[in-house]
Protein backbone atom coordinates (compact mmCIF):
# COMPACT_ATOMS: atom_id res chain seq x y z
CA UNK A 1 0.00 0.00 0.00
CA UNK A 2 1.88 3.69 -1.03
CA UNK A 3 1.86 5.54 2.54
CA UNK A 4 -0.02 8.73 1.49
CA UNK A 5 1.05 12.14 1.40
CA UNK A 6 1.26 14.17 4.60
CA UNK A 7 -0.89 17.39 4.24
CA UNK A 8 1.31 20.80 4.60
CA UNK A 9 1.34 22.89 7.64
CA UNK A 10 -0.07 25.59 5.45
CA UNK A 11 -1.95 26.15 2.62
CA UNK A 12 0.11 26.73 -0.39
CA UNK A 13 0.53 30.40 -1.26
CA UNK A 14 -0.87 29.59 -4.88
CA UNK A 15 -3.82 27.86 -3.94
CA UNK A 16 -5.25 30.03 -2.07
CA UNK A 17 -3.59 33.02 -0.65
CA UNK A 18 -5.54 34.46 2.22
CA UNK A 19 -6.37 31.11 3.73
CA UNK A 20 -2.39 31.09 3.31
CA UNK A 21 -2.48 34.49 5.36
CA UNK A 22 -5.21 33.32 7.62
CA UNK A 23 -3.36 29.73 8.46
CA UNK A 24 0.14 31.75 8.94
CA UNK A 25 -1.26 33.43 11.36
CA UNK A 26 -2.87 31.00 13.51
CA UNK A 27 0.01 28.41 13.19
CA UNK A 28 2.70 31.08 14.01
CA UNK A 29 1.01 32.34 17.02
CA UNK A 30 1.00 35.96 15.65
CA UNK A 31 -3.14 36.80 16.40
CA UNK A 32 -6.35 35.50 17.01
CA UNK A 33 -9.31 36.83 16.69
CA UNK A 34 -11.75 39.08 19.15
CA UNK A 35 -15.09 38.21 20.59
CA UNK A 36 -16.40 41.40 19.17
CA UNK A 37 -16.65 40.87 15.00
CA UNK A 38 -13.29 42.66 13.16
CA UNK A 39 -11.37 43.02 16.62
CA UNK A 40 -8.42 41.13 17.21
CA UNK A 41 -5.70 39.66 20.10
CA UNK A 42 -2.37 40.09 19.10
CA UNK A 43 -0.34 36.91 20.57
CA UNK A 44 2.96 37.35 22.18
CA UNK A 45 4.97 36.31 19.23
CA UNK A 46 3.04 38.98 16.56
CA UNK A 47 3.21 41.87 19.98
CA UNK A 48 6.97 40.92 19.64
CA UNK A 49 7.37 42.11 15.98
CA UNK A 50 4.88 45.20 16.55
CA UNK A 51 7.10 46.02 19.65
CA UNK A 52 10.20 45.97 17.51
CA UNK A 53 8.24 48.01 14.83
CA UNK A 54 7.48 50.56 17.41
CA UNK A 55 11.11 50.80 18.98
CA UNK A 56 12.58 51.44 15.18
CA UNK A 57 9.81 54.04 14.43
CA UNK A 58 10.20 55.75 17.71
CA UNK A 59 13.97 56.57 17.21
CA UNK A 60 13.46 57.84 13.79
CA UNK A 61 10.09 59.89 14.54
CA UNK A 62 12.54 61.60 17.69
CA UNK A 63 15.57 62.18 15.40
CA UNK A 64 12.80 64.35 13.13
CA UNK A 65 12.24 66.14 16.37
CA UNK A 66 8.69 65.21 17.29
CA UNK A 67 7.99 64.95 20.89
CA UNK A 68 5.55 61.71 22.19
CA UNK A 69 2.35 63.06 23.97
CA UNK A 70 -1.37 61.11 24.66
CA UNK A 71 -4.94 62.36 23.74
CA UNK A 72 -8.11 60.73 25.01
CA UNK A 73 -9.73 58.10 23.60
CA UNK A 74 -13.15 59.73 24.03
CA UNK A 75 -13.81 62.80 21.94
CA UNK A 76 -16.57 64.89 21.75
CA UNK A 77 -18.74 64.53 18.60
CA UNK A 78 -19.39 68.18 17.58
CA UNK A 79 -15.18 68.42 17.08
CA UNK A 80 -15.83 65.91 14.29
CA UNK A 81 -18.13 68.22 12.57
CA UNK A 82 -16.16 71.29 12.36
CA UNK A 83 -14.48 70.17 9.70
CA UNK A 84 -17.17 68.96 7.16
CA UNK A 85 -14.48 66.99 4.78
CA UNK A 86 -12.90 65.09 7.45
CA UNK A 87 -16.40 64.22 9.46
CA UNK A 88 -17.86 63.08 5.94
CA UNK A 89 -15.03 61.03 5.37
CA UNK A 90 -14.87 59.22 8.48
CA UNK A 91 -18.58 59.16 9.51
CA UNK A 92 -19.25 55.74 8.40
CA UNK A 93 -16.95 54.04 10.39
CA UNK A 94 -17.39 55.98 13.77
CA UNK A 95 -18.43 54.30 17.30
CA UNK A 96 -20.00 56.60 19.20
CA UNK A 97 -20.93 56.25 22.67
CA UNK A 98 -24.15 57.20 23.68
CA UNK A 99 -24.78 56.04 27.34
CA UNK A 100 -22.16 56.20 30.45
CA UNK A 101 -22.66 55.26 34.21
CA UNK A 102 -26.15 54.57 33.19
CA UNK A 103 -27.39 57.56 31.78
CA UNK A 104 -27.52 58.98 28.60
CA UNK A 105 -25.00 61.60 27.79
CA UNK A 106 -25.69 65.35 27.02
CA UNK A 107 -23.51 64.93 24.29
CA UNK A 108 -22.64 61.56 22.28
CA UNK A 109 -18.66 60.71 22.11
CA UNK A 110 -16.89 59.38 19.57
CA UNK A 111 -14.24 56.54 20.46
CA UNK A 112 -11.37 57.89 18.49
CA UNK A 113 -11.08 57.04 14.72
CA UNK A 114 -7.65 59.55 14.62
CA UNK A 115 -7.02 62.65 16.39
CA UNK A 116 -6.44 65.99 14.09
CA UNK A 117 -9.50 67.58 15.90
CA UNK A 118 -9.25 67.01 19.99
CA UNK A 119 -5.32 67.82 18.94
CA UNK A 120 -6.18 70.97 17.06
CA UNK A 121 -8.61 71.72 20.39
CA UNK A 122 -5.74 71.99 22.48
CA UNK A 123 -3.00 72.94 19.84
CA UNK A 124 -4.86 76.47 19.83
CA UNK A 125 -4.31 76.77 23.06
CA UNK A 126 -1.00 76.20 23.44
CA UNK A 127 0.11 78.07 20.33
CA UNK A 128 -0.02 82.22 20.61
CA UNK A 129 3.03 83.26 18.89
CA UNK A 130 5.84 82.22 16.02
CA UNK A 131 8.21 80.73 19.09
CA UNK A 132 5.79 78.81 20.07
CA UNK A 133 6.72 76.91 16.34
CA UNK A 134 6.94 74.25 15.00
CA UNK A 135 5.12 71.87 17.57
CA UNK A 136 5.76 68.57 16.73
CA UNK A 137 3.88 65.58 18.34
CA UNK A 138 3.45 61.93 18.26
CA UNK A 139 1.01 59.70 19.94
CA UNK A 140 1.16 55.64 19.98
CA UNK A 141 -2.64 55.02 20.56
CA UNK A 142 -5.26 52.74 19.51
CA UNK A 143 -8.05 53.74 16.99
CA UNK A 144 -11.40 52.76 16.49
CA UNK A 145 -13.04 52.31 12.38
CA UNK A 146 -15.90 50.04 12.29
CA UNK A 147 -14.99 47.74 9.82
CA UNK A 148 -17.32 45.84 7.49
CA UNK A 149 -14.97 43.43 5.94
CA UNK A 150 -12.20 42.87 9.04
CA UNK A 151 -9.13 40.64 8.06
CA UNK A 152 -6.48 40.09 11.14
CA UNK A 153 -3.88 42.92 10.89
CA UNK A 154 -4.71 44.35 7.50
CA UNK A 155 -8.48 45.69 8.46
CA UNK A 156 -9.28 45.51 11.75
CA UNK A 157 -12.27 47.70 13.76
CA UNK A 158 -9.62 48.71 16.44
CA UNK A 159 -6.01 48.58 15.86
CA UNK A 160 -2.60 50.14 16.94
CA UNK A 161 -0.88 52.69 15.59
CA UNK A 162 1.36 55.98 15.69
CA UNK A 163 -0.08 59.41 14.76
CA UNK A 164 1.91 62.40 14.72
CA UNK A 165 0.39 65.97 14.42
CA UNK A 166 2.22 69.24 13.94
CA UNK A 167 1.74 72.94 13.57
CA UNK A 168 4.02 75.18 11.12
CA UNK A 169 4.31 78.72 10.76
CA UNK A 170 4.52 78.77 6.60
CA UNK A 171 3.08 76.28 4.00
CA UNK A 172 6.68 75.43 2.88
CA UNK A 173 7.69 74.46 6.22
CA UNK A 174 4.48 72.12 6.89
CA UNK A 175 5.40 70.72 3.21
CA UNK A 176 8.87 70.02 3.55
CA UNK A 177 8.22 68.29 7.33
CA UNK A 178 5.59 65.76 5.67
CA UNK A 179 7.78 65.28 2.99
CA UNK A 180 10.89 64.49 5.78
CA UNK A 181 8.39 61.96 7.62
CA UNK A 182 7.17 60.43 4.29
CA UNK A 183 11.27 59.96 3.62
CA UNK A 184 13.45 60.06 6.45
CA UNK A 185 11.34 58.00 8.93
CA UNK A 186 8.99 55.95 6.74
CA UNK A 187 10.69 54.98 3.96
CA UNK A 188 14.08 54.37 5.50
CA UNK A 189 12.34 52.13 8.07
CA UNK A 190 10.28 50.42 5.47
CA UNK A 191 12.53 49.43 3.28
CA UNK A 192 16.10 49.33 5.61
CA UNK A 193 14.16 47.43 8.27
CA UNK A 194 11.52 45.92 7.06
CA UNK A 195 13.04 45.39 3.82
CA UNK A 196 10.12 46.14 1.63
CA UNK A 197 10.75 47.94 -1.40
CA UNK A 198 8.00 50.30 -1.07
CA UNK A 199 6.93 53.06 -3.85
CA UNK A 200 7.10 56.71 -2.84
CA UNK A 201 4.01 58.36 -4.10
CA UNK A 202 1.65 60.95 -4.05
CA UNK A 203 -2.63 59.96 -3.75
CA UNK A 204 -4.86 61.02 -5.98
CA UNK A 205 -7.48 63.68 -4.84
CA UNK A 206 -9.95 60.85 -4.60
CA UNK A 207 -7.51 59.14 -2.29
CA UNK A 208 -6.90 61.64 -0.27
CA UNK A 209 -7.08 61.57 3.72
CA UNK A 210 -10.44 63.34 4.45
CA UNK A 211 -9.28 67.12 5.49
CA UNK A 212 -5.75 67.15 3.77
CA UNK A 213 -4.64 68.94 0.79
CA UNK A 214 -2.12 65.89 -0.35
CA UNK A 215 -0.97 62.65 1.04
CA UNK A 216 2.02 61.30 0.83
CA UNK A 217 1.76 57.45 0.26
CA UNK A 218 3.83 54.26 0.75
CA UNK A 219 3.06 51.28 -1.34
CA UNK A 220 4.06 47.90 -1.37
CA UNK A 221 4.02 44.70 -3.45
CA UNK A 222 2.58 42.10 -1.78
CA UNK A 223 3.25 38.01 -2.48
CA UNK A 224 -0.01 37.87 -4.65
CA UNK A 225 0.73 41.10 -6.20
CA UNK A 226 -1.71 42.97 -4.83
CA UNK A 227 -0.61 46.59 -3.64
CA UNK A 228 -0.74 47.49 0.26
CA UNK A 229 -1.07 51.41 1.54
CA UNK A 230 1.67 50.55 4.52
CA UNK A 231 1.77 54.25 5.71
CA UNK A 232 0.88 57.91 5.13
CA UNK A 233 1.77 61.66 5.62
CA UNK A 234 -0.79 64.46 5.50
CA UNK A 235 -0.70 68.12 4.19
CA UNK A 236 -3.34 69.60 6.24
CA UNK A 237 -2.89 73.04 4.96
CA UNK A 238 -5.30 75.24 7.14
CA UNK A 239 -8.32 73.41 7.07
CA UNK A 240 -8.40 72.10 10.58
CA UNK A 241 -6.97 75.82 11.86
CA UNK A 242 -9.44 76.80 10.28
CA UNK A 243 -12.04 75.00 11.84
CA UNK A 244 -10.20 75.13 15.34
CA UNK A 245 -9.30 78.93 15.03
CA UNK A 246 -5.59 77.48 15.59
CA UNK A 247 -3.86 81.20 15.05
CA UNK A 248 -0.42 82.58 15.89
CA UNK A 249 0.78 85.85 16.26
CA UNK A 250 3.38 86.34 13.52
CA UNK A 251 6.87 88.03 13.67
CA UNK A 252 5.31 91.01 12.14
CA UNK A 253 2.53 91.06 14.88
CA UNK A 254 -0.42 89.82 12.44
CA UNK A 255 -3.02 86.82 13.72
CA UNK A 256 -2.28 84.14 10.95
CA UNK A 257 -3.56 80.66 10.86
CA UNK A 258 -0.99 77.76 11.06
CA UNK A 259 0.02 74.87 8.91
CA UNK A 260 -0.23 71.44 9.57
CA UNK A 261 0.46 68.15 9.30
CA UNK A 262 -0.44 64.75 10.25
CA UNK A 263 0.64 60.72 9.51
CA UNK A 264 0.62 57.85 10.78
CA UNK A 265 1.98 54.05 10.19
CA UNK A 266 -0.12 50.91 12.17
CA UNK A 267 -0.13 47.32 12.73
CA UNK A 268 -1.20 46.78 9.13
CA UNK A 269 2.81 46.75 9.18
CA UNK A 270 2.81 43.01 10.44
CA UNK A 271 0.11 42.21 8.25
CA UNK A 272 3.18 43.57 5.27
CA UNK A 273 5.56 42.14 6.16
CA UNK A 274 3.70 38.64 6.63
CA UNK A 275 2.64 39.23 2.91
CA UNK A 276 5.73 40.51 1.81
CA UNK A 277 8.14 37.87 2.99
CA UNK A 278 6.07 34.81 4.34
CA UNK A 279 6.48 31.66 1.92
CA UNK A 280 4.84 27.97 2.39
CA UNK A 281 7.00 27.03 4.88
CA UNK A 282 6.06 30.42 7.16
CA UNK A 283 7.27 33.83 8.38
CA UNK A 284 10.63 35.00 7.33
CA UNK A 285 11.23 37.90 9.38
CA UNK A 286 14.24 40.31 8.24
CA UNK A 287 17.26 40.02 10.97
CA UNK A 288 17.11 43.53 11.53
CA UNK A 289 13.34 43.80 12.88
CA UNK A 290 13.71 40.27 14.35
CA UNK A 291 12.46 40.01 18.46
CA UNK A 292 14.55 36.93 18.07
CA UNK A 293 17.57 36.95 15.51
CA UNK A 294 18.40 33.36 16.43
CA UNK A 295 17.35 30.50 18.33
CA UNK A 296 19.93 28.11 19.61
CA UNK A 297 18.38 24.34 20.05
CA UNK A 298 19.48 21.69 21.72
CA UNK A 299 18.37 18.54 19.97
CA UNK A 300 18.86 15.76 22.86
CA UNK A 301 20.36 15.02 26.02
CA UNK A 302 21.74 16.96 29.15
CA UNK A 303 25.16 17.83 27.39
CA UNK A 304 23.69 19.82 24.72
CA UNK A 305 21.23 21.85 27.12
CA UNK A 306 24.20 23.03 29.21
CA UNK A 307 26.14 24.02 26.12
CA UNK A 308 23.57 25.92 24.17
CA UNK A 309 22.92 27.90 27.78
CA UNK A 310 26.50 28.63 26.83
CA UNK A 311 26.12 29.74 24.36
CA UNK A 312 23.33 31.60 24.04
CA UNK A 313 24.79 33.53 26.89
CA UNK A 314 27.98 34.29 24.65
CA UNK A 315 26.02 35.06 21.53
CA UNK A 316 23.80 37.79 23.56
CA UNK A 317 26.77 38.89 24.95
CA UNK A 318 28.17 39.76 21.68
CA UNK A 319 24.72 41.82 21.21
CA UNK A 320 22.80 39.68 19.05
CA UNK A 321 19.23 38.98 20.01
CA UNK A 322 18.73 35.65 20.83
CA UNK A 323 16.46 32.69 22.69
CA UNK A 324 17.14 29.56 23.73
CA UNK A 325 15.52 26.24 23.15
CA UNK A 326 16.02 23.81 25.86
CA UNK A 327 13.13 21.76 25.29
CA UNK A 328 14.61 18.77 25.09
CA UNK A 329 11.12 16.75 26.15
CA UNK A 330 9.32 18.10 22.93
CA UNK A 331 10.57 16.40 20.09
CA UNK A 332 13.11 18.24 18.20
CA UNK A 333 11.19 18.17 15.00
CA UNK A 334 8.27 19.68 15.95
CA UNK A 335 10.24 22.48 17.82
CA UNK A 336 12.29 23.23 14.33
CA UNK A 337 8.76 23.80 12.30
CA UNK A 338 7.36 25.67 15.09
CA UNK A 339 10.16 27.87 14.70
CA UNK A 340 10.40 27.97 11.11
CA UNK A 341 6.64 28.87 10.91
CA UNK A 342 7.60 31.96 12.86
CA UNK A 343 10.27 32.91 11.09
CA UNK A 344 13.03 33.24 13.06
CA UNK A 345 16.27 34.16 10.36
CA UNK A 346 18.98 31.60 12.33
CA UNK A 347 18.52 28.46 14.50
CA UNK A 348 21.75 27.09 15.91
CA UNK A 349 21.14 22.99 16.59
CA UNK A 350 23.22 21.24 19.00
CA UNK A 351 23.16 17.71 19.44
CA UNK A 352 25.64 14.67 20.59
CA UNK A 353 27.28 14.23 17.69
CA UNK A 354 27.59 18.17 17.50
CA UNK A 355 29.16 18.35 20.85
CA UNK A 356 31.33 15.48 19.79
CA UNK A 357 32.95 17.30 16.65
CA UNK A 358 32.79 21.03 18.33
CA UNK A 359 30.38 21.90 15.90
CA UNK A 360 26.59 23.13 15.55
CA UNK A 361 24.42 23.44 12.45
CA UNK A 362 23.49 26.61 10.86
CA UNK A 363 20.15 26.52 9.52
CA UNK A 364 19.07 29.71 7.75
CA UNK A 365 15.26 30.36 7.13
CA UNK A 366 15.93 33.52 4.98
CA UNK A 367 17.70 31.64 1.94
CA UNK A 368 17.26 28.36 3.40
CA UNK A 369 19.63 25.16 3.85
CA UNK A 370 22.07 24.08 6.69
CA UNK A 371 25.80 24.00 7.27
CA UNK A 372 27.49 22.23 9.55
CA UNK A 373 29.82 25.35 11.95
CA UNK A 374 32.41 25.43 14.38
CA UNK A 375 30.77 26.62 17.62
CA UNK A 376 33.98 28.87 18.58
CA UNK A 377 32.96 31.32 14.99
CA UNK A 378 29.66 31.53 15.91
CA UNK A 379 29.76 35.01 17.18
CA UNK A 380 32.15 36.46 14.77
CA UNK A 381 29.98 34.56 12.22
CA UNK A 382 26.44 35.48 12.84
CA UNK A 383 26.30 39.32 11.89
CA UNK A 384 27.27 38.81 8.42
CA UNK A 385 25.32 35.79 8.06
CA UNK A 386 22.25 38.17 9.06
CA UNK A 387 23.17 40.81 7.43
CA UNK A 388 22.82 38.74 4.20
CA UNK A 389 19.81 37.66 4.83
CA UNK A 390 18.31 40.80 5.71
CA UNK A 391 19.82 41.99 1.80
CA UNK A 392 18.12 39.26 0.36
CA UNK A 393 14.60 39.93 1.82
CA UNK A 394 14.90 43.70 0.16
CA UNK A 395 16.70 42.35 -3.01
CA UNK A 396 13.74 39.93 -3.34
CA UNK A 397 11.01 42.33 -2.86
CA UNK A 398 12.40 44.81 -5.24
CA UNK A 399 12.53 41.96 -8.19
CA UNK A 400 9.38 41.19 -7.38
CA UNK A 401 7.50 44.22 -7.99
CA UNK A 402 10.08 45.41 -10.93
CA UNK A 403 8.81 41.64 -12.47
CA UNK A 404 5.30 42.47 -11.93
CA UNK A 405 4.60 45.92 -12.79
CA UNK A 406 4.37 46.82 -16.55
CA UNK A 407 4.22 49.88 -18.68
CA UNK A 408 0.83 50.55 -19.96
CA UNK A 409 -0.84 52.68 -22.09
CA UNK A 410 -4.48 52.10 -22.12
CA UNK A 411 -7.23 51.74 -19.24
CA UNK A 412 -7.71 48.20 -21.01
CA UNK A 413 -4.59 47.23 -20.89
CA UNK A 414 -3.91 48.76 -16.55
CA UNK A 415 -7.13 46.84 -15.76
CA UNK A 416 -5.70 43.60 -17.52
CA UNK A 417 -2.19 44.19 -15.56
CA UNK A 418 -3.65 44.52 -12.20
CA UNK A 419 -6.38 41.61 -12.46
CA UNK A 420 -3.59 39.20 -13.26
CA UNK A 421 -1.59 40.06 -10.29
CA UNK A 422 0.61 42.68 -10.87
CA UNK A 423 1.01 46.41 -11.30
CA UNK A 424 0.49 48.75 -13.89
CA UNK A 425 2.54 52.24 -14.93
CA UNK A 426 0.40 54.50 -16.60
CA UNK A 427 0.56 58.11 -17.70
CA UNK A 428 -1.43 60.23 -15.66
CA UNK A 429 -2.77 62.45 -18.46
CA UNK A 430 -4.13 59.20 -20.29
CA UNK A 431 -6.08 58.40 -17.12
CA UNK A 432 -7.44 60.82 -15.38
CA UNK A 433 -10.13 61.13 -12.83
CA UNK A 434 -12.24 59.64 -15.01
CA UNK A 435 -10.28 56.70 -16.01
CA UNK A 436 -9.63 56.38 -12.20
CA UNK A 437 -13.55 56.07 -11.53
CA UNK A 438 -14.44 53.67 -14.47
CA UNK A 439 -10.71 51.15 -12.96
CA UNK A 440 -12.74 51.34 -9.60
CA UNK A 441 -15.62 49.91 -10.73
CA UNK A 442 -13.22 46.93 -11.44
CA UNK A 443 -12.04 46.67 -7.66
CA UNK A 444 -8.71 48.04 -9.66
CA UNK A 445 -7.67 51.20 -7.51
CA UNK A 446 -4.75 54.32 -8.32
CA UNK A 447 -2.31 53.52 -5.21
CA UNK A 448 -0.29 56.57 -6.14
CA UNK A 449 1.41 59.38 -8.08
CA UNK A 450 4.83 59.08 -9.08
CA UNK A 451 7.03 60.93 -11.24
CA UNK A 452 8.69 59.29 -14.32
CA UNK A 453 12.29 58.95 -12.55
CA UNK A 454 10.38 56.98 -9.47
CA UNK A 455 10.12 60.31 -7.45
CA UNK A 456 7.28 62.02 -6.04
CA UNK A 457 5.64 64.97 -8.26
CA UNK A 458 4.50 68.26 -6.97
CA UNK A 459 1.38 68.15 -7.85
CA UNK A 460 -0.97 65.60 -9.51
CA UNK A 461 -0.99 67.07 -12.67
CA UNK A 462 2.87 67.69 -12.96
CA UNK A 463 4.58 66.91 -16.46
CA UNK A 464 4.99 63.34 -16.75
CA UNK A 465 3.42 61.77 -13.95
CA UNK A 466 2.88 58.11 -13.92
CA UNK A 467 -0.28 56.44 -11.97
CA UNK A 468 0.85 53.04 -10.29
CA UNK A 469 -2.65 51.04 -10.61
CA UNK A 470 -3.11 47.63 -8.87
CA UNK A 471 -5.38 45.77 -6.68
CA UNK A 472 -5.27 46.70 -3.36
CA UNK A 473 -5.79 44.75 0.71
Amino acid sequence: MRAMAKAPVLTPQAEDFPRWYQDLINKAELADNGPVRGTMVIRPYGYGLWERMQQEMDVRIKDAGAQNAYFPLFIPQSYLTREAQHVEGFAPELAVVTHGGGKELEEPVVVRPTSETIVNEYFSKWVQSYRDLPLLINQWANVVRWEMRPRVFLRTSEFLWQEGHTAHATYEDARDYAARIHRDVYADFMINVLGIDVVLGRKTAKERFAGAINTLTLEGMMGDGKALQMGTSHELGTNFAKAFNTQYLSRDGKQELVWQTSWGVSTRMVGGLIMSHGDDNGLRVPPRLAAVQIVVMAIKGDEAVTKVRELGDRLKAAGLRVQVDDRVDTPFGRRAVDWELKGVPVRIEIGPRDLEAGTAMLARRIPGGKEPVSVEQLAELLPAVLEEDQALLLRQSRERRASRTSDVTSLAEAAEAANAGGWARIPWSELGPEGEAELAQQAVSVRCLVAEDGSVPDSDDAPGTVAIVARSY
